[in-house]
């Protein structure tokens, strides 16, 4: 491309924030490995978890599609959590062809006490919770995450 046209100048800031994501990425995974693994759960569980927690039966198929999984290895995943009592599976009540995932209570109590150690650690790195800053970069972050791949 010919100098001028603006694409020297936004290729390294859109290179910096994708570090910068990386970044934080290995920063949370860095706070959160040893949360969730003193819980004996993956990261790939914790994100299950976590969506399940949202509420409702979640369908396999949305499951590997919200966190990003092979559905071979998303169908793994559930297999520990029901293992482990922190996930059980139901018969969809309106399509009874479809299972659906549910969070079980030993999960709940996972999911609040891995949340409440995260927050704390959270708030050591990047102060209080609730600042404009805060608030400002979760909307943000959120608009990004939700953007078609």
């Amino acid at each position: 491309m010919a100098p001028g046209n603006g694409y020297a100048a936004s290729a390294p800031r859109m290179t910096g924030l994708v570090e910068l994501l990386d970044r934080l990425d290995r920063a949370v995974a860095t706070a959160l490995s040893p949360v969730t693994s003193a819980e004996g759960v993956s990261r790939d569980g914790w994100r299950v978890l976590l969506m399940l927690a949202r509420g409702g039966g979640r369908s396999m198929g949305e499951i590997a599609s919200h966190t990003a999984l092979p559905a071979p290895t998303a169908t793994r995943v559930v297999d520990r959590l029901v293992a482990a009592q922190l996930a059980y599976r139901r018969t969809d009540p309106v399509d009874r062809r479809r299972v659906l995932v549910h969070l079980a209570g030993d999960g709940r109590a996972v999911v609040e006490r891995v949340c409440g150690r995260v927050e704390r650690r959270a708030g050591e790195a990047l102060g209080p919770p609730h600042t404009p800053e805060r608030a400002q970069l979760a909307e943000l972050l959120e608009a990004l995450a939700s953007q078609p791949v």
